[in-house]
């Protein structure tokens, strides 16, 4: 298997990604009319922060599954030179365990602790030993390895 990848790379490539990610679910919303927040006293409109939410879950998770499950690689990853591989024999995820690793990641960010959780469960490939595995590919049984 090569070599796992360093955890300041990987935290660069995810922060690409949110980026990326950020500027479709903004566009979406925009789009439709559906904003976080609304700076009104009178009233608090509750169902269009969760669709916002909901539509930035559905995006994000999408996108991690179906990257990771064809190449390995998020756009993110890919610019940066690692992939996501399986922790028992370095080959690319399966959709399903694609799948576990993304809604480990994207469900709590989208819907209540995001920089929180981003912190906590990207940030345990820090100190993770020996396989330098965030709690999403704890979950998953993966692990990020440089391609180049």
């Amino acid at each position: 298997m090569p070599p796992l990848a360093d955890s300041g790379r990987r935290t660069l490539a995810r922060i690409i990604d949110l980026i990326l990610v950020g500027i479709v679910v903004w566009l979406l919303t925009w789009a439709f009319g559906v904003r976080e927040y609304e700076v009104n006293s009178d009233r608090v409109e509750v169902g269009k922060s969760f669709a916002q939410s909901l539509t930035a879950a559905v995006l994000y998770i999408a996108y991690d599954t179906v990257l990771i499950s064809r190449t390995g690689q998020t756009l993110g990853k890919k610019w940066l030179g690692m992939r996501v591989a399986n922790l028992d024999n370095g080959s690319t995820p399966s959709v399903q365990t694609a799948l576990v690793r993304a809604l480990v990641l994207w469900i709590p960010f989208a819907f209540c602790c995001a920089c929180i959780w981003t912190a906590i469960c990207g940030g345990w490939s820090f100190f993770d030993r020996p396989y330098k595995q965030g709690l999403h590919d704890k979950a998953a049984k993966t692990v990020v390895v440089s391609t180049g």
